[in-house]
């Protein structure tokens, strides 16, 4: 009978380099599909009909904050892959952070236009 105390389980700086680049590339991949499915949503429901055809009833979202955080998720998730693997894996992480945070932030403006 083995009695020895588990071990917590860590993972490597190429672990955590790989774990990174994953949820970077998935954020990514979101983001178009995101923009997308968003858009056909809004676009789908009587006022985004309405703002679409006769330009009444149109979102209050001002397409700057759209566009900010667009670009901000796509330039986070850029950066995070492109980052030297091994050196600044806090740094990556926090961009991954900010992409996601981003990548949210975007989907919450489209949908409040609806």
């Amino acid at each position: 009978m083995n009695n020895a105390t588990p071990q917590p389980v860590t993972l490597t700086s190429q672990q955590n380099d790989r774990f990174i680049s994953g949820w970077a590339v998935s954020g990514l991949l979101l983001l178009l599909s995101l923009v997308v499915l968003s858009w056909a949503v809004v676009l789908s429901g009587e006022r985004g009909s309405r703002c679409l055809m006769y330009s009444e009833q149109c979102s209050a979202v001002l397409s700057s904050a759209l566009y900010t955080a667009f670009f901000l998720a796509l330039l986070a998730g850029i950066t995070a892959l492109v980052w030297p693997r091994g050196r600044g894996i806090h740094f990556r992480a926090w961009t991954v952070f900010v992409q996601w945070g981003a990548l949210t932030m975007l989907g919450v403006l489209i949908l409040s236009g609806a």
